[in-house]
């Protein structure tokens, strides 16, 4: 291994060990300090985040190594400024999670005593069926999504360091589900808070030894005119409208329906840590998206096209290329915060889709002695589970599929159909029923995978379809079958 790739990989390695002890430390502070029960701290931090950490959490949950990696690649080796108009779109998620989902999911889950979307779907709607479909689906589609962010993780650090797939997925691997497994939500919020600085450090960075090195605009300018001609392509004249809707909707709008950013609003103080998490989430947002992006179609000027295979090649190559040794290495902790943060969210939310809405739920259900041995283990048994669901996700990126970012962009797709209209549409209308909310649930799923492998129309994306199938059956079994109206105590709780 050469000199440089070791002190990369040292400076990589400390990253992660101070990843791994301030979350696990942290993640044991707040279970001391609260007096809630042992799953609602395990789970959702006991309610305790401030405005700067829920907004980072929720920022850094929702940006992965494609924010730092293959976008920005994209805009530097084909599609110029194009890029960073699509990249543009997905500034505003952050405020507006918080803003549609916050303020009403904080509220409900208080009332309701719910610390995941699975047991807020469970008091909304009280359907067993929908509980159980929606959390196995939940479980499917994050493993599926974990193996792409696994195996982006483990490439990033052996395309660095130059150490084989399997070391590479272990270091990784290992650290993101000791601190998720020991720390719980605190740990992951925390963490999530870290990465979000330093994403936003590596950022900076980037535009500013591309400036240097280009030699100012002016200079990025000519570069760009030699390298990449079509630099200032119009956004339509690259992508699709269909595609460009697609985009918008799975990137931006279908947010909404993620679990893993609608479980936030469940952890803030108060409503002032919610406001403030909108303003900052909004501003580091759009830094970071479109500051890499444009950094990105920038640093165009600097590479021959021809130098690289792909444009997921293109970042690690230009980093090593402009920036001092020790400096790309802090940069290059940039992508891995990101990808640890959406890693750690979804695994968290897999260990409590079992322990919390199966099988507390179902197994445990009203049984005093069992609910007493679930209230004193829970925390222990969760953190077995968590320990569990990451190895098999490790063993199963030992040899990952050469399909792997389709696997990831189907899983995030899929993730929405199941929740979107279930989640939104309870928040806000009052005769959606269980009945409403299982039909959109189980029928913009399969629609969806039927039009992603079978339905290609003019660039649409799967989920488009998805979503109206979903909407559409929600309102129509609501409307016809929720003719009294809700339960007087569902009314009262999340109304």
């Amino acid at each position: 291994m050469e000199r440089n790739q070791i002190i990369i990989l040292s400076i990589f390695i400390g990253y992660l060990v101070l990843n791994m002890a301030f979350g696990i430390f942290y993640g044991q502070r707040e279970r001391v300090r609260s007096d809630l029960s042992g799953e609602k701290t395990y789970f959702i931090g006991g309610r305790s985040l401030g405005g700067f950490v829920l907004a980072m959490t929720v920022m850094a949950t929702y940006t992965s190594a494609s924010s730092f990696i293959s976008g920005p690649g994209a805009a530097g080796l084909t599609y110029g400024y194009a890029q960073v108009w699509v990249a543009a779109v997905q500034v505003p998620v952050t405020f507006l999670v918080l803003g549609v989902l916050g303020n009403k999911m904080a509220l409900v889950s208080r009332r309701t005593g719910s610390v995941t979307v699975a047991g807020y779907l469970k008091a909304r709607y009280k359907n067993d069926a929908l509980v159980i479909i929606t959390s196995l689906s939940m479980v499917a589609f994050f493993i599926a999504q974990m193996i792409g962010q696994f195996t982006g993780g483990a490439t990033l650090i052996a395309s660095i360091t130059g150490l084989n797939h399997i070391n590479s997925l272990l270091i990784f691997g290992l650290v993101v589900i000791i601190y998720t497994a020991f720390g719980g939500f605190a740990a992951v919020a925390i963490t999530d808070a870290i990465q979000g600085i330093v994403m936003c450090i590596g950022t900076f960075l980037l535009i500013f030894f591309v400036l240097r090195e280009g030699g100012g605009l002016a200079g990025i300018d000519a570069g760009l005119q030699a390298n990449l001609p079509n630099v200032y392509d119009d956004i339509f004249s690259v992508y699709a409208p269909g595609a460009l809707l697609s985009y918008w909707i799975l990137v931006g709008f279908g947010t909404l329906g993620l679990p893993q950013t609608a479980v936030r609003g469940m952890g803030f103080k108060d409503t002032k840590s919610l406001h403030n998490a909108m303003i900052i989430g909004a501003v580091t947002s759009s830094f970071i998206l479109v500051g890499m992006h444009l950094a990105g179609a920038w640093a165009g000027a600097l590479v021959d096209p021809t130098e690289l295979p792909t444009s997921d090649y293109f970042i690690p190559y230009i980093v090593q290329k402009i920036m001092p040794v020790g400096i790309a290495g802090i940069f290059l902790a940039a992508p891995m915060a990101a990808v640890m943060s959406t890693v750690d969210s979804i695994l968290l939310l897999s260990s409590a889709a079992i322990i919390k809405d199966l099988w507390r739920n179902y197994v445990v259900k009203d049984d005093p002695v069992k609910i007493e041995k679930y209230n004193k283990n829970v925390q222990k048994y969760s953190a077995l589970l968590t320990m569990l669901i990451g190895g098999l996700v490790i063993v199963l990126t030992l040899n990952p599929p050469d399909i792997i970012f389709f696997l990831n962009m189907f899983a995030f797709g899929g993730l929405e159909c199941a929740f979107f209209w279930p989640l939104v549409g309870g928040l806000f209308w009052k005769k959606g029923n269980g009945k409403a909310a299982l039909a959109s649930s189980i029928g913009a799923t399969a629609v969806y995978i039927f039009c992603h492998f079978f339905v290609h129309i003019a660039g649409i994306h799967g989920v488009i379809w998805g979503l109206i199938a979903g909407g559409i059956l929600y309102f129509t079994v609501g409307t016809a079958t929720c003719k009294n109206g809700l339960d007087q105590d569902v009314l009262e709780k999340c109304f």
